[in-house]
């Protein structure tokens, strides 16, 4: 089955270059500043009262580095409400914060990465390199710290009385400008962490705040977190200018994870209450919500297999709590956690659940404890984004359009039967974040033709004003490039089981009948991942299509965003059906007439890495070559929450690591092969690609390595970047998969 569409044919209607100012698209370019993407705000907030907008800015000599900045919601220019070059000590952030931002996939960003509106609207938070600031809308910023150790997790409290944030593994309170205090004790061992996330947490379960406030500001629930049970791993970070070890409390599967605890305190710190999380140790403590009143604390309870997810109701005076519901798993399934839910006034709740097979929403009766289902069909809530309570009608954004396109949609909630209105204009996905009543929300959209754009609008999401309309016109800096802009085709394939694949193809310009080009192949193929979407995609795989290759992405079963059956094939089976999905796609490009069957390099990263190598080692011969960025090679050597997800535990189902590891089949590697890994990643450490290398040699296997110090994760830098590409490009060349035609 395939069926194919166009989108993007708005570049017909884009703002063309002027003559004489087209330009070819080079690499240094696509990493340089201003970004090619336009300006792409980060953070974009409704200030409480609703009369500004604020949004983190990149410099326009710097991409990577964010101010603050405001506009009135009626009208008026732009103002930099912080200038993070004249603001901030400089000083280092220390090794737990740099941490936290790689976990949060902003590692490579500077200057202001997030702030928080005081609740009167008269001043904003603002933590820049480790120390804290308030912000007032006179434009005069006032520092709150001034430690060497670094503010973590820092917040305002609801009503506004209260700063708190954590510093040296403690819990900090202060009234705004009084002396702040240690809500919590000082322990013995530095293993044991107050109000911060785990690691799991922040890297796999969405959580990256260890406290939470009472909205009445009465109490305070504090995570307790012991890292003793869980097993040492020795980081190595290889720098250019030397190599440093860390201790790394690293809980791998089938491990020990950390013993967790969850306590009530006042935010004097008096009055400290254990919550009753249950006999068993052994959870994963995986959201924590106070309802709207105050009266009650609601924990959700995750068990180890991650099959039953029990949410708690607590009482915050003894910390007693009783379960008020269970989510369990389908068979061969899991329970993904979700952040779609909303306790309401009146004691009923919102809530997401794949309970019928796809990700909806529930209406649950606060009194009866009665459920009634309020989206259903073969598709995908992926936001839960507002609720007027008054009105009875909630906001949301879902794929109900087909995978291809998130749409913001309303649904009257307290009606039985009543139907989702699709809010947004079909051909762009979108994305919004609504005020706390859902009266206005500020709007993201995007397509391949289309960089980001960015409005407020009403709750029928009609544009109010424009954030930044990222016009394609002539100031805009890729209009110089538009000239080359291939144009996205999406289509169909079947897998083995008939569920349908979804793939994006861009082609290069002037293609000649006859001719034959190569592939650049990139795939991701993980869960929780959706890359095969209608939206902007960047720069760089225009330049890669611009060497003369034909792109290529196959987001194969296992991926996310459509529904329960299409994830099962991965349950205790990574790197089966993903890699044949993946060779279905390449033996459907075998078999068009513009493809050179002979040179199909395949290209993938972090999960995408692990990919490649299983792709090679199970199918030699059917591409070309292949790039492995930042592989997992053995899933033992991942963290618990995320493997144990998918595979189960290592202790008692051996057998499907053992079949899902890339080292049985690393023997049978035949084609080139590149190995890139960075050198100080502390997600997936550099040991996977060294014991991956390690059994390739046993093997004989010839390959070509590419480690770079001190590199993270993402390899990220604007010539480190330029380096990584050109590395692959030559590499590819040098494989016979070098770009343009052939007879």
């Amino acid at each position: 089955m395939r069926r194919a569409m166009m989108v993007g044919a708005a570049l017909s209607a884009m703002a063309m270059a002027e003559p004489g100012q087209a330009k070819d698209l080079e690499l240094e370019r696509v990493f340089a500043s201003p970004s090619l993407n336009g300006a792409t705000p980060r953070g974009v907030k409704l200030s409480p009262d609703g009369r500004l907008l604020t949004m983190l800015r990149p410099r326009a000599d710097d991409r990577e580095r964010f101010d603050l900045w405001a506009r009135d919601t009626d009208g008026g220019e732009w103002r930099m409400l912080v200038d993070s070059e004249k603001v901030g000590s400089g000083a280092e952030l220390s090794e737990a914060e740099k941490m936290q931002r790689e976990r949060a996939r902003i590692g490579g960003l500077k200057g202001i990465v997030s702030y928080q509106w005081s609740p009167d609207g008269e001043a904003i938070l603002v933590p820049i390199d480790g120390d804290l600031y308030i912000a007032g809308m006179d434009g005069e910023v006032h520092r709150l710290t001034e430690t060497e150790a670094g503010e973590l997790n820092p917040t305002l409290s609801p009503r506004g009385l209260y700063a708190a944030y954590v510093r040296d593994r403690r819990l900090w309170v202060s009234g705004i400008g009084d002396e702040p205090i240690a809500i919590t004790p000082a322990e013995e061992s530095e293993l044991v962490h107050w109000g911060e996330a785990e690691f799991v947490a922040q890297e796999e379960m969405g959580r990256r705040t260890g406290y939470w406030w009472s909205p009445d500001e009465r109490h305070i629930a504090v995570q307790r977190f012991d890292e003793a049970p869980v097993g040492v791993v020795t980081r190595t970070s290889i720098g250019g200018g030397g190599t440093r070890s860390y201790d790394q409390r690293y809980p791998a599967a089938g491990t020990d994870n950390v013993l967790t605890e969850l306590w009530i305190v006042s935010p004097d710190g008096s009055g400290r209450e254990k919550v009753d999380l249950g006999a068993e140790t052994d959870i994963y403590l995986a959201r924590v919500d106070w309802a709207p009143d105050g009266s009650a604390l609601y924990v959700q309870r995750q068990n180890r297999k991650q099959t039953v997810l029990d949410m708690l109701k607590v009482d915050p005076v003894t910390g007693k709590s009783d379960i008020l519901f269970t989510e369990t798993a389908a068979e061969g399934h899991w329970t993904n956690l979700s952040d779609n839910y909303r306790f309401l006034d009146n004691g009923d709740l919102i809530w997401w659940s794949e309970r019928d097979g796809y990700g909806h929403l529930y209406l649950r009766d606060g009194q009866s404890g009665d459920w009634r289902q309020l989206t259903n069909g073969e598709w995908v809530v992926g936001d839960l984004d507002g609720i007027d309570q008054e009105a009875g009608k909630l906001y949301f954004t879902a794929n109900a359009e087909g995978p291809l396109e998130s749409h913001l949609y309303s649904l009257d909630y307290r009606t039985p039967g009543a139907q989702p209105m699709r809010l947004s204009e079909e051909g762009y996905s979108y994305s919004w974040s609504m005020d706390k009543n859902a009266t206005r929300g500020i709007v993201t959209r995007s397509n391949t033709a289309q960089p980001p754009q960015i409005y407020l609008a009403d709750n029928r999401a009609e544009r109010l004003a424009w954030i930044e309309e990222n016009a394609l016109d002539a100031d805009h800096p890729y209009t110089p490039y538009l000239d080359s802009h291939a144009v996205s085709t999406f289509g169909t394939l079947a897998a083995e089981d008939g569920q349908t694949l979804y793939y994006e193809m861009l082609r290069p310009a002037g293609m000649e009948a006859g001719k034959r080009y190569p592939v650049f192949f990139q795939h991701y193929g993980g869960p929780h991942v959706q890359t095969v979407t209608n939206s902007w995609g960047g720069a760089l795989k225009q330049w890669i299509v611009d060497q003369g290759y034909v792109w290529v992405q196959l987001d194969n079963r296992g991926m996310d965003n459509r529904g329960v059956a299409f994830e099962k094939p991965i349950y205790r089976a990574m790197g089966r059906a993903e890699v044949a999905d993946q060779k279905a796609g390449a033996l459907w490009l075998k078999s068009l007439d513009f493809v050179d069957p002979e040179r199909i390099g395949t290209f993938g990263w972090s999960y995408g890495g692990y990919m490649t190598l299983h792709m090679l080692g199970q199918d030699p011969g059917l591409y070309a070559a292949g790039i492995s960025g930042a592989p997992v090679s053995k899933w033992e050597l991942y963290d618990t929450h995320y493997t144990e997800r998918y595979m189960g535990d290592p202790r008692t189902v051996p057998e499907a690591y053992e079949a899902s590891s890339t080292f049985p089949t690393a023997a049978k590697i035949a084609d080139p092969l590149l190995l890139i890994h960075g050198m100080s990643d502390d997600n997936v450490v550099l040991d996977n690609s060294a014991q991956m290398a390690l059994a390739m040699q046993e093997a004989r296997v010839q390959f070509d390595m590419m480690f770079y110090p001190g590199q993270a994760h993402g390899v990220r830098g604007e010539n480190i970047s330029v380096h990584l590409w050109e590395t692959i490009m030559r590499f590819l060349a040098d494989s016979g998969v070098e770009g343009g035609a052939r007879d």
